[in-house]
């Protein structure tokens, strides 16, 4: 272990000395590694990417407090709270993360008896997941939305998305735009209709909720004999929100036939099955805790969900790869490629869709 890592450890009020770290996971923003202690107990420690998340101290606000408002209703309900939510370690002079010229790091137990996928292997393991964030959603209900910090302003807002791929196009910093014509052309075909959900939320017709906004199918973990969703973790994303985004964003990762990065776009396509599955669980999970409004619009959250990410795809390869973490010059690229092949897939099943949320 390094000494600058020995540093943030030793802050940390762990049950005993952390001997043993090793990378772990397969996110995109932060540095998370698995620790060790001499106790055998095990943690998770994260290094907050502060490029994105440029408030960590209101980032880690908005977990904490609804992390610890999850806890209580659990409790409410029978449930285990220490399995359930994530139980987030405070440094030893009782503050919510380590700040020194190491980075930014927080840390939480690890949860070891629990799974995370990054595939459904079948049907029931994306109703699982679909079923643990619509409970998310119920348990959080009434949980003051407003009052939370808005980590990234504007994070999905649809028309700010298509603002920032504008910009991303004129300043060509990657001198990359000649190349993505075709892909550019798709995506503002498309801008008329991105402002709809925001529109409507405007107008009061959605109401605001405390969303997750990054609902990917290994942002749940799993009980290994059940296959039950358990714990929604990935928390860093929470902000006031429309819960179709997040069905929406669920779906665009967890529906679609293969890899984010597939470059064979043959591969690639919006499984019906998979859609199915997760809406049901997704709204049993909520407990009619939707209005009308909000399930009619589920189809569309998935379109809008898929749109968006495909843009800020595009826009980052156009930035120069500055925003999320890739692997080789056209990463950011082939995930632009795979999503906008989803968003036509969607717009050509969209009737079958509707009326799948409608059997529900």
């Amino acid at each position: 272990m390094t000494d600058h890592l020995l540093k943030v450890t030793e802050a940390f009020a762990f049950d005993g000395k952390v001997v043993a770290s090793k990378p772990f996971g397969s996110g995109h923003i932060n540095e998370t590694l698995l620790l060790e202690t001499d106790k055998g107990s095990q943690y998770i420690l994260q290094k907050i990417n502060t490029y994105v998340f440029t408030n960590p101290q209101g980032l880690m606000e908005n977990v904490f407090n609804v992390t610890e408002f999850l806890k209580k209703r659990l409790v409410e309900q029978g449930g285990d709270p220490n399995r359930e939510t994530l139980t987030f370690i405070q440094t030893r002079d009782g503050k919510l993360y380590y700040d020194g010229e190491e980075g930014a790091w927080r840390a939480y137990r690890f949860q070891h008896d629990l799974m995370a996928l990054n595939a459904a292997r079948t049907p029931h393991d994306f109703y699982a997941s679909g079923k643990a964030f619509g409970h998310f959603q119920a348990l959080l209900n009434d949980y003051p939305a407003d009052t939370l910090f808005e980590t990234i302003p504007h994070f999905h807002d649809t028309p700010s998305r298509f603002k920032q791929l504008h910009e991303a196009i004129e300043k060509d910093a990657a001198g990359r735009a000649a190349s993505v014509q075709e892909e550019i052309e798709f995506a503002l075909a498309r801008e008329k209709d991105a402002a709809l959900v925001m529109d409507l939320q405007a107008q009061g017709v959605l109401p605001l909720r405390v969303t997750h906004n990054d609902t990917k199918l290994n942002n749940v973990l799993l009980d290994p004999e059940t296959g039950d969703g358990v714990c929604v973790i990935d928390l860093d994303t929470i902000m006031p929100g429309q819960a179709i985004f997040d069905f929406g964003d669920s779906i665009r990762f967890g529906a679609s036939t293969a890899a984010e990065d597939e470059k064979d776009l043959d591969k690639v396509q919006m499984d019906l099955e998979l859609f199915e599955a997760y809406t049901k669980g997704f709204l049993e999970g909520c407990n009619n805790v939707l209005s009308p409004t909000e399930k009619d619009l589920l189809p569309t959250g998935a379109w809008m969900m898929t749109l968006e990410c495909g843009i800020r795809f595009l826009a980052d390869y156009l930035n120069g790869d500055v925003y999320f973490k890739t692997a080789y010059p056209e990463h950011n690229l082939d995930r632009a490629h795979t999503q906008f092949k989803l968003v036509k897939e969607m717009e050509e099943k969209q009737d079958q869709m509707q009326a799948i949320v409608a059997k529900y």
